[in-house]
């Protein structure tokens, strides 16, 4: 039997929100709650109320309209700005609903950071999460929370930044049989974190930064996380957090059983410099490698990109997801595909000058 969702705004298709809601559709029916339904959303939809997600009153209003006349099973959304006003309709509707106030901390980086603080959870020193151990690996614990009260960590994400101090996010990989795993330092800080916050159920990515002192809690999440996340946790465990996600909405418990042992990565391309795109493709020849999942271009000729530092994810150039036996593999595929592609920039004018 379907049981319809209400997805709160469509989210990022760069951001990977199209697997998010390729997922979910594949096993629900879904009803898009947002201003206007993108092209790419639209055949994965059942059908999209036009209202803006931030105005809640007025959404309210069309959602119980809506739901006067139809079936709706679940309440969800994956959009940061979007969490507390799916709560309030979950709960208007007598549907699974977290706390809003829980979420309210989470959206509020300094409402954040005093709860853990509260609770002794360590953190970085500053908010730009760098402290005294810059060396430090910086991972995501991806964990579901159970109705009964469970806390699974599912899979560790490893992520690699630029180099030389840089900010931009390079590369984030799952590996099945990560060893942080069964870290108890890592596990007892994804509890407190949890029972901290008081969520009682749902799909949390919590990023940390692994220190010498120990784990550093950098960033909390209620929601699947960005960059494809969940599309490596399934290609490494073949745990779908997007079902795993609509499932906990619809008031069902998920099976999180591990069903692979593999990993999966994905890199991002940055511009070099900053300008105008001239071109931008991928060779025929990458297709040919044997570990290539996916890969998209986020850019077109004729745009203009910002090079890391100043540049940030709206100027990423493209990505590629690979998966295999094991870390290396996806290493050495993720290297071999960045030689595939093909960038043309014309440096930006400075103060008159060609950069």
């Amino acid at each position: 039997m379907s049981e319809p969702l209400l997805l709160i705004g469509a989210g990022s298709a760069a951001a990977g929100a199209e697997f998010h809601l390729a997922r979910i559709a594949a096993a629900h029916p879904v009803v898009l709650v947002d201003t206007t339904a993108p092209a790419w959303a639209r055949p994965y939809l059942l059908k999209h109320i036009a209202a803006e997600p931030a105005h809640c009153p007025a959404t309210v209003d069309a959602v119980m309209d809506y739901a006067s006349r139809h079936d709706v099973y679940g309440v969800l959304s994956h959009v940061p700005d979007h969490l507390v006003t799916a709560s309030r309709l979950a709960g208007l509707l007598g549907l699974p609903a977290v706390s809003a106030e829980a979420l309210a901390v989470l959206s509020d980086a300094t409402a954040l950071r005093g709860l853990l603080a509260r609770h002794h959870i360590c953190q970085p020193r500053v908010p730009e999460a760098v402290d005294e151990h810059p060396d430090g690996p910086v991972v995501s614990a991806e964990t579901v929370v159970l109705p009964d009260g469970d806390i699974r960590i599912v899979a560790v994400t490893r992520t690699t930044l630029g180099s030389a101090g840089g900010r931009e996010v390079t590369r984030h990989s799952v590996y099945a049989h990560d060893s942080l795993l069964h870290n108890p330092l890592v596990r007892q800080t994804v509890q407190r974190v949890v029972r901290a916050v008081g969520l009682t159920f749902g799909v949390l990515h919590i990023g940390m930064k692994l220190t010498s002192l120990g784990p550093r809690v950098t960033d909390v999440q209620a929601r699947l996380a960005d960059d494809l996340i969940p599309l490596l946790v399934e290609r490494a465990t073949g745990v779908d957090l997007p079902l795993v996600s609509a499932a906990l909405a619809a008031g069902r418990t998920p099976d999180l059983t591990p069903t692979r042992q593999a990993a999966a990565a994905v890199r991002f391309a940055y511009p070099s410099v900053s300008g105008r795109i001239e071109h931008l493709g991928v060779s025929p020849e990458a297709a040919r490698q044997p570990l290539l999942e996916c890969m998209g271009l986020l850019r077109q000729p004729g745009d203009h990109v910002l090079a890391p530092p100043e540049g940030g994810l709206e100027d990423r150039l493209a990505y590629w997801v690979v998966s295999g036996p094991d870390g290396d593999h996806c290493d050495a595929a993720l290297d071999d595909m960045a030689r595939h592609l093909s960038v043309g920039i014309t440096a930006a004018a400075v103060s008159g000058q060609a950069a």
